[in-house]
This record gives structure tokens, C-alpha cells and sequence, in this order.
């Protein structure tokens, strides 16, 4: 697609002069678009609202109709502009009986500041927007340890991608329950795409919105990441050219709007802690531990891939959490930390007590000594949790090494780290980076080299154990083939590439490969101490006549039938439903329904109110 000169009568006075086709709303030349109720309604909302809110509505809706384009890229209008609208012309069209236009949906065909959009309606009042910009003259490297709010978090994940283009880039997982984007910055030599035998990582911050650490903590890493890289730096260079890298520094935008509001140096347990729904995070996804425990003395049971329950859609689910679901189903995630706040230790699954009625004991999982060992890659690397002194944040734990299985802590259900192990193939840790949940700016540089070298020890774990291939004798990969280890009571699948990891401490095992078809192919592995690269264990299977369908079923999709993520939309706008639909069987039309009476098929009926 390209740009094109303006050819439609009713957008001639736009502040620009080229718009691309398609449109945003799929129209894809000026006969479809002169035609459409759309063109038609901007043409005559003049006459309709009697001249209120015009021409500025017109041109609102021209520039979802005619986008503006510049070297061959449109720019979106900013939503800022569409909310101010609505708000003061809404009665106008409530006075009239008509509902407000689907296709200027604020959030659906509009984008934040932070984006790069362009106010449509500036040629009216004569703004120039201005951006203020650091000095030119810094070094690469430099960082600003502040405080970002949300639109200045975006901002410097999109500057810090374009900067490293070759090896970043950005995206949304979905939308916060008031319409945030949840951006993620990724690193990798392929940014967007999975690549054979590359492991996928992820670190998450700000799910309490109060907790504010570790969303600063992955805005500088993003920073240093890319800047050190350009720079040649062998170790970061060696990571991100070996592993795709996922960064999501606020999973909870809308609750750390609140805790801002306080202000930095304000230690709040409770504002900001929940989202706009009201819902901690942390104790939102599914309890599967509860089933784990169950099956635990079944003897062949799974301890993974465990299927979400019914039962738990009848609850409220933030589509924050919904998000990350379906983020963990689309991307084969291997390892990942979320940082929170209120306290200096690392912790590790189960967070679910053994016992409900115990809230304190040991509960680990079948990978307990991975988990340890993960836990330990970050404390260890951390000189403040793996200084001896115990009058300090985090000395209650100086004793355990700075670690400490989390339902030995204190015991909660619903938590993230144990949804990602029992249902994913992802290893998850929490840490706690500081006992200050909102410290003030000039603690963040201390605290950012505090973390700095633990946050790339852990990235660097996720090349521990083993990888490899799965496929038939042919060479074609097996999707969703089990991994299992014996002794460990939890296995991972391959991805759609018939591609594997499994994280393992150093030791001998005995590894075995199966899919729902294929005959098990079994090995012995021996993972020396010192070796930190994952070994190279590929499996080669062989078609089998007879398989016993309820080995079948075991082995094939673990997911419920009755699935509701796979309906779910997670960059819906959550908040409010749209207006939208036919009119009641038997009601008149409103007197303005002769104006589209031209079009047989496409009258708007999304005009009409219910």
C-alpha cells in the first residue's frame, strides 16, 4: 500500500494531504467509501445536529475514513482528541435518537500519544505539538533512572526499540480493564518471530500496580539491552543472539495510576495494589495446585498441562490475567520471573500449601531442585540479598540463602508462578526487589545496580538442561510430543516446531520422548556441574499400529473443550460495551433514517439504539 492524494469532497479541508488505502475500515478505494452509511453520515451530520460539533466531528471521522499517510505509513488520530469529543457531542446525538458511530470507537481506531498519533482537529485551533527531547549530545548508554508514567513507559519502549530495530521490537498482549495496552519490548535476532531452538524468556512487573520497582527495573534493562549491544558488549550479545527475550514492565498500568497518584516515597500496601476491577492479580488465575495435589498419589497421574476448570470462569476474571493466558499460549515459554515488591528474597513454587489450613509449609514441587537452583542464580547474584547480615530488608531469610519456597512463606491460591508451572511448560520464580514498594527517584539508580547483573544471571539460566527435536523418521517435527524425565513427576511438550527444553540440574537421567502414534524412544543423559549451555537431545520416533486411545487422549491437547480463552479478545476495550445493533421489532425509525434511504443492503443500522 501506498499513499494517495485526497479525492473525497467531504475531507478536503484535512490538515494533510495523502490518506492510504485500505482504510481503517477496510474500504479499499474512494467508489466503496463515497458509498458507504459512513461517508454519508460525516457528509450530513452538519444538517443533522444542526451545526453543533461540527466541522469537527467531519473531520474525526475523516481521518478514520481518509487516514493520514506519510511515506507510506498511516498514522493513527489520537484518542485523547475522540474521548473529548464524545464527551461534549454525545447529547447532541442523544437529542436526535441516534446512537454514537461504531467507527468512531475511541479506542478501537484511535491510539495514545505514546503511539506517535496526530490530533485531527489541531488545524482548527492552530496547535503544534511539541516534544521535549533530552540533550543530543548524551552517551549510548545513558539512562534516566526516574519514575515513567504510563504514556512516558511506552514512549521509551518504542524510542528504545527503534534504536535497536535489528534486534527489537514491541507489541501488546491485550488491554488493562480501562484500555491500556500491556506492551512487551522483545529482543532477539528475529524480533516477532519463534526460531528453531531459541528458548523464550519473559520477565513481568507491576502486577500490584503499588509495586513499582520492577516495572522501572525493565524499562532500564530494555535500555541497557539494546545500548550494550551496540556496543559489542560479549555477554549481552551472546544472550540476546541465543534467546528471545520478553520484557512486559506493567502488567497493572490502570492500579499504578493510583499508587502515583500518592506519589513516590509513599509506602502503600494497599493503594494501587488491586486493578480497576478491584482484583489482585496475584490471586486471579486458576487454582490448579489444588488438583496437582489430588493427582500427586495417583500413580501415573500428570503434574502438568493441567487443564483450567469450569469452574473457574463462573468468577471474575481481570482481562489482565486473561491476557497473560493466552500470552503463555501463544509463545512456548521456558523460564520467567515476576519482580515485586515489600520485601528483599526470591521465592519459588508451590505458593499453595500442601495443606490449606497450613499457612506455612513446605510444598514443593517434582522439580524442587531446579526451582532451588533457579532461585539461587538470582540471589546469589544480588549483593544485598546475599550479604550475611541479617539487620537489613530481607534478613529474616539470610539463613535460607536469601530464597524460600513460597508456601513456606505464607500460603495463597490463584497465584501466577504456580499456573505457569502446572499448565505451561514455564518455569516461574517471584522476586522481591526491595522492601520499598514506591521508593523515591533517587533510590532507583542504587537499586538498578543492585539487580542489574542477578537480572541477567537468571536470563542466562533458561540455557540450562536439555533441547531438542522431536520428529518422525521422515524428519518431520512432532507437536505436542511429551518430555518426560524419570523420577520427576512433571513433564514439558514440544512446540509447533517439534522443538523442546527442559530445564535440569546437573546429574544423570533417563529421558523418554512419546506422542499419541509413535512408540517411546527412551536415553540416558549425563549434565555435567560446570556445563551451562543446554545439551543437545533430539529423539527420532516411529509410527506404532495399535495405541490405545485412552493413552491417546492422554496424550493429545490438554486443554478443556469448554475453553474460553480461545473466544477471548484480549485487546478489547473491557471497561464499557459498544452501542451496537438492530433496532426493537415493531419501532418506528427515527425521522433521519430517510437520509441513508439511498442504500438498499447497508443501511446503518448501528446508528439505530437498542
Amino acid at each position: 500500500a501506498k499513499c494517495v492524494d485526497i479525492a473525497l469532497s467531504s475531507c478536503t479541508d484535512v490538515a494533510y494531504t495523502q490518506m492510504m488505502y485500505p482504510n481503517f475500515l477496510d474500504q479499499k478505494s474512494r467508489e466503496v467509501i463515497e458509498y458507504s452509511s459512513e461517508y454519508i453520515l460525516i457528509s450530513v451530520l452538519h444538517n443533522l445536529l444542526q451545526g453543533e460539533c461540527n466541522p469537527d466531528l467531519r473531520l474525526l471521522g475523516c481521518s478514520v475514513l481518509a487516514p493520514q499517510c506519510e511515506k507510506d505509513k498511516v498514522i493513527k488520530p489520537c484518542r485523547r482528541v475522540c474521548e473529548n469529543l464524545k464527551k461534549s457531542c454525545l447529547p447532541a446525538f442523544d437529542a436526535i435518537d441516534m446512537a454514537w458511530p461504531y467507527f468512531l470507537d475511541c479506542d478501537r481506531f484511535f491510539a495514545g500519544e505514546e503511539e506517535g498519533c496526530f490530533d485531527p482537529l489541531a488545524k482548527l485551533r492552530g496547535e503544534v505539538d511539541i516534544e521535549e527531547d533530552l540533550p543530543s549530545d548524551l552517551p549510548a548508554t545513558f539512562i534516566q533512572f526516574k519514575h515513567h508514567s504510563y504514556s512516558q513507559m511506552v514512549s521509551m519502549l518504542k524510542k528504545t526499540a527503534s534504536k535497536c530495530s535489528h534486534i527489537a521490537t514491541t507489541y501488546s498482549i491485550g488491554r488493562s480493564f480501562e484500555g491500556k495496552d500491556l506492551f512487551v519490548i522483545e529482543f532477539s535476532t528475529k524480533p516477532g518471530h519463534h526460531e528453531l531452538l531459541k528458548p523464550e524468556f519473559k520477565y513481568i512487573g507491576n502486577m500490584h500496580g503499588n509495586e513499582v520497582v520492577g516495572k522501572e527495573l525493565l524499562i532500564y534493562l530494555a535500555q541497557y539491552l539494546c545500548s550494550e549491544y551496540l556496543l559489542g558488549n560479549p555477554r549481552i550479545q551472546t544472550l540476546i543472539n541465543n534467546t528471545r527475550i520478553h520484557l512486559l514492565p506493567s502488567l497493572n498500568p490502570d492500579g499504578y495510576e493510583l499508587a502515583a497518584e500518592e506519589g513516590a516515597g509513599y509506602n502503600g500496601w494497599v493503594i494501587g495494589r488491586q486493578t480497576a476491577q478491584n482484583l489482585d492479580l496475584n490471586r486471579n488465575f486458576p487454582d490448579l495446585t489444588s488438583e496437582a495435589y489430588r493427582r500427586a498419589g495417583i500413580r501415573g497421574a500428570r503434574l502438568d498441562h493441567i487443564p483450567i476448570p469450569q469452574s473457574y470462569w463462573w468468577g471474575k476474571v481481570a482481562p489482565e490475567t486473561k491476557a497473560v493466558m493466552k500470552w503463555l499460549r501463544s509463545i512456548p515459554f521456558v523460564l520467567s520471573a515476576s519482580l515485586h515488591g515489600g520485601e528483599l528474597v526470591v521465592t519459588y513454587p508451590y505458593d499453595y500449601s500442601r495443606h490449606p489450613m497450613e499457612e506455612k509449609m513446605f510444598s514443593p514441587t517434582p522439580d524442587e531442585k531446579m526451582f532451588k537452583m533457579l532461585a539461587k542464580a538470582y540471589a546469589d547474584a544480588h549483593p544485598v540479598i546475599s550479604d550475611r547480615s541479617e539487620l537489613r530488608c530481607g534478613g529474616n531469610f539470610v539463613k535460607r540463602g536469601g530464597i524460600i519456597n513460597g508456601a513456606e512463606w505464607y500460603s495463597f491460591t490463584g497465584g501466577m508462578a504456580d499456573f505457569n508451572y502446572l499448565h505451561t511448560n514455564c518455569f516461574e520464580v517471584t522476586v522481591e526487589v526491595g522492601c520499598e514498594k514506591f521508593p523515591l527517584e533517587e533510590e532507583l539508580f542504587t537499586i538498578w545496580h543492585e539487580n542489574r547483573d542477578a537480572l541477567l544471571n537468571y536470563m542466562e539460566m533458561v540455557h540450562r538442561g536439555i533441547k531438542g527435536i522431536v520428529s518422525d523418521k521422515f524428519g518431520n517435527p512432532i507437536k505436542n510430543a511429551r518430555i518426560s524425565v524419570r523420577g520427576i513427576q512433571h513433564d514439558v511438550t514440544t512446540a509447533a516446531d517439534g522443538d523442546y527444553w527442559r530445564l535440569l540440574p546437573p546429574g544423570t537421567y533417563i529421558i523418554s520422548a512419546q506422542a499419541a502414534g509413535y512408540s517411546r524412544v527412551m536415553k540416558r543423559v549425563t549434565l555435567p556441574a560446570k556445563m551451562k549451555q543446554a545439551g543437545r537431545v533430539d529423539f527420532v520416533l516411529r509410527p506404532v499400529e495399535a495405541w490405545p486411545s485412552k493413552l491417546r487422549r492422554s496424550m493429545e491437547d490438554a486443554y478443556d473443550p469448554y475453553d474460553p480463552l480461545e473466544l477471548f479478545d484480549p485487546h478489547a476495550q473491557h471497561g464499557q460495551t459498544e452501542a451496537r445493533g438492530g433496532s426493537p421489532p415493531g419501532r418506528e425509525k427515527p425521522w433521519w433514517w430517510s437520509y441513508f434511504s439511498s442504500l438498499d443492503l447497508h443501511k446503518p443500522l448501528w446508528l439505530l439504539k437498542q
